[in-house]
């Protein structure tokens, strides 16, 4: 390969990896916008149950009821490996670099979580949304939140459908419910535990701390 061939090459995959990223960063700028614009509509009357907070320019948080809803955009360009899915549909097929994807992560923890600074408790990744050069988007996740691979070729990532994510994500959080753990696993304390913050980090929190949940599976 000459000098040339290399430099063009590099070329081209740099300004393909820029797009993506400013994709990626355009979608995650109007899921900035429209989980503000939701949670300020449900604040205006539930006040104390529904806060937005702007974390950076890669990370915001909704808080409502008991759950926390954190979304952050990750800085790279991914594609994914020959055996995903995604790989085999006709759209990436036809376009190997229609595979190359920025990421955002959906994580939902317990509001008691941070207010009361355990720092052991548990969160979950509910949802990945990936976006494309051409601003296509399929979300890998559970049940409510994900979408078929199928409709990769013709998502697109525009107002109605980060509001469908926001909501989706909002929706399932809240009908993931608390369980207790079996109480064989915490029937056990030390005098010490229950006297030092050690007994934080043993008792951990968890929505299915303990539990084999069905929907982990799917």
């Amino acid at each position: 390969m000459t000098n040339e061939e290399l430099g063009k090459q590099i070329h081209q995959k740099t300004q393909l990896l820029n797009t993506v990223l400013d994709n990626t960063k355009n979608a995650f700028e109007l899921m900035r916008h429209s989980a503000k614009d939701i949670l300020d509509y449900m604040h205006k009357e539930y006040p104390k149950e529904f806060v937005f907070t702007n974390k950076n320019e890669r990370e915001f948080e909704i808080r409502f009821g008991s759950d926390i809803l954190i979304f952050i955009m990750h800085t790279n360009v991914f594609e994914f490996s020959r055996y995903h899915e995604v790989m085999k549909t006709p759209y990436v097929t036809q376009d190997k670099e229609r595979s190359f994807c920025g990421m955002i992560n959906i994580y939902n923890f317990l509001t008691d979580s941070f207010d009361y600074d355990r720092d052991f408790d548990l969160g979950y990744l509910i949802g990945r949304v990936f976006i494309n050069k051409e601003n296509h988007y399929f979300i890998e996740g559970k049940r409510e939140v994900g979408m078929l691979y199928s409709n990769f070729n013709t998502a697109i990532i525009n107002e109605d459908s980060v509001e469908s994510i926001i909501k989706s994500s909002m929706e399932y959080a809240n009908n993931f419910d608390l369980l207790t753990p079996p109480f064989d696993e915490v029937k056990a304390i030390t005098v010490g535990e229950i006297k030092s913050t050690v007994a934080s980090r043993n008792n951990i929190t968890a929505k299915r701390l303990g539990f084999e949940f069905q929907q982990d599976k799917e």
